[in-house]
């Protein structure tokens, strides 16, 4: 009898031995399948970037080193605030239209009529002297307080200049330092230039052609005026001249004297 309830007292053992590994083994499957219903579900697929991630990468533009030049590539300033962006532009802009401005000036002072920009200090005096706007013979003298006679005329009258032989297109100078008052065109002496000397004297020069000047430009003695034309109709027995006369304070005075 008690052999038979000590066999009876191992089989119940047994039994609740095994309903227990039973209990655990269902109580560790429910953990893991709690653990993998909590766990992201992976993607069967390989994921791939968008086209454009790519394409922003692969166009990436990196720096290029510049040979010799330690200072080529530069750290990027700190970005300022928006007004202050907006005041440095403008400044930029500024200081751009006037650089721009200056340039175009600089430029503008090359060639004929700009010389303007450059004021000469014009201090022509009774003892100054001024040299020949054309080398040549003197054809009609200056005559103001007599009348001398004018082939082409074939009259006699009273000459406010003198009229220089000349050869067609010989260059006519400026006979001293001197800014253009004037230039223009007359039926007897033809295209003319007048010229400032200073303290009120005047000297024009008359016959020419090519003008290479214009009105308020300043320029030195030997600059070139113009080249000598044909003679007007009032000169043709003459022959080819220049026409040139010299006032003070509005009055022709006799050049002759002032000529080198």
């Amino acid at each position: 009898m008690k052999e038979k309830f000590n066999q009876l007292f191992k089989d119940k053992l047994f039994l609740v031995m095994l309903v227990l590994g039973l209990l655990t083994i269902v109580a560790a499957a429910g953990v893991v399948t709690i653990q993998r219903g909590n766990a992201p579900e992976e993607n069967p697929y390989m994921e791939m970037q968008e086209p454009g991630a790519l394409i922003a990468e692969d166009n990436e533009v990196k720096p290029t080193q510049v040979a010799g030049s330690s200072n080529a590539m530069r750290e990027e300033p700190q970005t300022a605030p928006a007004g202050q962006r907006t005041k440095e532009s403008e400044t930029k802009v500024a200081q751009n239209k006037k650089s721009s401005q200056t340039e175009n000036t600089q430029a503008a002072q090359v060639g004929a009529g700009q010389e303007a920009a450059v004021p000469l200090v014009l201090n022509f005096v009774d003892t100054s002297k001024i040299t020949w706007p054309v080398r040549g013979n003197i054809l009609l003298d200056y005559s103001m307080e007599s009348t001398i006679f004018f082939p082409t005329l074939e009259q006699y009258q009273c000459n406010p200049g003198v009229v220089i032989q000349a050869e067609v297109s010989q260059p006519v100078t400026a006979p001293a330092n001197a800014r253009v008052v004037a230039v223009g065109v007359n039926e007897e002496i033809g295209n003319y230039v007048v010229l400032d000397l200073g303290n009120d004297y005047l000297a024009t020069c008359g016959q020419l052609k090519e003008i290479q000047v214009v009105e308020n430009e300043y320029m030195e003695a030997g600059r070139i005026l113009g080249y000598v034309a044909e003679p007007t109709k009032y000169y043709s027995v003459e022959g080819s001249n220049v026409y040139f006369e010299l006032q003070h304070n509005g009055e022709s005075i006799d050049p002759v004297g002032f000529f080198e």
